[in-house]
């Protein structure tokens, strides 16, 4: 995120749950390399990141887990 967000959708992530997110990776160095390396190795079609040793995958519940993510509650979803 370049700045803070939009006062307009403040209540809303705080509603959701979210509003903790939006300092995420605040004041972190990102690595390009580790990132690009990461990239290669990543197939989309089976969500498994394929690295030297072993296949990783990545579940909703890493997610969950590394984000701090609530999972109690009703599924916000966007009609259409």
């Amino acid at each position: 995120m370049s700045g803070p967000p939009s006062p307009l959708i403040k209540n809303y992530l705080r509603k959701a749950g979210f509003w903790h997110m939006v300092n995420i990776g605040r004041g972190c160095k990102l690595d390009s390399k580790l990132i690009s390396a990461f990239i290669e190795r990543w197939r989309p079609e089976t969500h498994i990141f394929h690295l030297p040793c072993r296949e990783y995958i990545i579940t909703l519940e890493d997610v969950q887990l590394q984000l701090g993510l609530s999972v109690v509650g009703s599924i916000l979803t966007v009609p259409g």
